[in-house]
């Protein structure tokens, strides 16, 4: 029989904080939890960074105040039976395997400094920006930690030096908690969702390419062993919880699609966070988008087959809101964003696009910049903070007419989790823009959860089959609008769009020749060569 008081642990590090939560292993319910927040750095338009320490030391501290709070409620941290691991993905840190120190910040996925990095790797490919998507299921993208990595390796000396003396190690968040918390500090460990995200693992073999990695000149010596995301990857090295296994580990995304309990095939989630990711099942199968949507894996349980998905994603959603109340001063807290955007029966015809560092899935457009359009005298404040969620709708809607066209089958319905799915107004818009119920849990950790069920699953406490033995409550919207209404409001988005790209001409990617863009290559090679004969010929007649 089972102890009544079995607890799972969960560590989520996420982009904004760190956290470490508690649920029962009888009936799945969150015990309790501690949250730290993370700094970001942006010291350049565009670049984002993370202390690395500072990641490690929020982990930390999280894990011992959890051990706090159990203790006042009368339980023990030692009831902890085994821990999962879940991470913000495509973040990138570069260390010395010698002295365990960051050669430099960790990359966060949402920098897009390595915009040149991608013009020079478009360039070694005719510009086809899914050039190795057969390989690797990605588009070139400043987003994917294989463009993080080359720019490190061409811009900081630290990081040249250690790769030629052999004492450079390469992980996402993931790999960075593993080496400093289990073992003796030389557990170089990935799963195979977070490796999935650099543009270097082969969706096929489920391991490091030797194409990918010659491809972007990146040495396979510094990256990590790619394991599933449900096995033993070694016991915490001190602490309270000195001696407790982790015994899964996946990318946040993916840990929430297990933790929304999205486990057959055509089954979707979308979080609403600091960006928006919308993950489609797809099975056993690998499907390749043609419509902007990116290909990765889902999880892979032990032994088992691995589990593939589509993914869309959203570069701004919660990002928006924050930048209503930190730079414009539109409201004091985002918890009065649902009560002031309800206080207009509209937008007043106003719509947003947030595209303040470009645009990913489906347009991957790193041109556009951030719109506002149809202001009138009549617009006030409400009107712009309605058209900020609803352009995090319309965004999702994009992302779920591409996975339509993708699978051939329409979503029927769409389940949600994530700070901002706890804004009714918000949920209420995704309804009646997709016209298909929307679906919210009652376990709103559903990341956590997901690296929790994944972890219990890896020590046999439970085998993930039957979804109706996890006791998860859900409230579902339902769309209030006509579909001439819906069309009509997308057709303007659609426009507004448009409108936003091409701004930033300095993230254009590198232009063709001149002679390959005028009629083809032969015809325009001979076109140049002349015109030029033609005008050397006026300059030797004026002389």
């Amino acid at each position: 029989m089972q102890d009544d008081n079995l607890l799972i642990g969960a560590i989520d590090q996420g982009t904004s904080s760190s956290r470490f939560l508690v649920f029962s292993a009888k009936d799945f319910q969150l015990i309790t939890y501690h949250q730290v927040p993370i700094k970001l750095i942006s010291d350049q338009a565009g670049w984002v960074e993370i202390d690395p320490q500072a990641i490690i030391d929020s982990v930390v501290e999280c894990i011992e105040k959890v051990s706090e709070y159990l203790a006042e409620m009368g339980l023990s941290h030692r009831n902890i039976k085994t821990v999962g691991l879940t991470n913000q993905r495509e973040t990138s840190i570069l260390w010395d395997k010698v002295t365990g120190k960051p050669l430099y910040n960790a990359i966060v996925w949402l920098d897009t400094r390595t915009h040149s990095t991608v013009d020079e790797m478009l360039a070694k490919c005719n510009n086809n920006p899914n050039y190795l998507k057969m390989e690797c299921g990605l588009p070139f993208s400043t987003y994917f930690s294989a463009l993080k990595i080359k720019w490190l390796m061409d811009n900081v000396p630290e990081v040249k030096e250690a790769i030629k003396e052999n004492r450079c190690a390469f992980g996402t968040v993931d790999s960075w908690i593993l080496w400093n918390l289990v073992g003796d500090k030389s557990v170089h460990l990935t799963d195979v969702t977070n490796a999935s995200r650099t543009m270097l693992m082969n969706l096929k073999t489920l391991d490091w390419d030797d194409y990918l990695c010659d491809f972007f000149a990146i040495p396979k010596s510094i990256l990590p062993q790619i394991k599933s995301s449900a096995e033993n990857y070694g016991s915490i090295n001190s602490g309270c919880l000195k001696g407790t296994n982790i015994t899964a580990v996946l990318g946040d995304q993916q840990a929430d699609l297990v933790g929304q309990l999205c486990w057959e095939k055509g089954s979707a989630k979308n979080t609403y966070g600091t960006g928006c990711f919308l993950l489609y099942n797809t099975g056993n199968d690998i499907v390749y988008s043609t419509h902007g949507l990116i290909t990765t894996v889902a999880y892979k349980f032990g032994n088992e087959k691995p589990v593939y998905a589509l993914e869309g994603s959203v570069a701004i959603a919660g990002a928006a809101i924050n930048w209503l109340i930190d730079n414009l001063q539109f409201m004091e807290d985002i918890k009065d964003c649902e009560e002031i955007a309800e206080s207009v029966k509209d937008t007043g015809d106003v719509y947003f696009v947030p595209a303040f560092s470009g645009l990913f899935a489906p347009h991957w457009n790193a041109t556009a910049r951030g719109l506002i359009i149809g202001i009138t005298q009549y617009t006030t404040k409400a009107h712009i903070i309605r058209a900020t969620l609803e352009a995090v709708a319309f965004q999702n809607l994009e992302i779920v007419e591409s996975m339509n066209k993708d699978s051939g089958i329409n979503l029927k319905m769409l389940q949600v989790s994530g700070g901002m799915s706890k804004n009714k107004c918000l949920l209420q818009m995704q309804a009646d823009l997709l016209g298909i119920p929307v679906i919210r849990p009652s376990m709103t950790e559903t990341t956590s959860f997901g690296a929790a069920l994944t972890a219990g699953k890896t020590i046999g406490l439970w085998d993930l089959k039957d979804q109706k033995k996890i006791p998860i409550y859900n409230e579902t919207f339902y769309c209030t609008i006509t579909e001439e209404t819906r069309n009509n409001k997308y057709k303007k988005w659609n426009k507004a769009v448009k409108k936003c790209m091409g701004w930033d001409d300095s993230s254009e990617p590198i232009r063709k020749p001149f002679w390959k863009r005028i009629g083809g290559e032969p015809f325009g090679l001979l076109l140049t060569f002349g015109l030029t004969l033609s005008i050397g010929y006026l300059i030797y007649k004026k002389t």
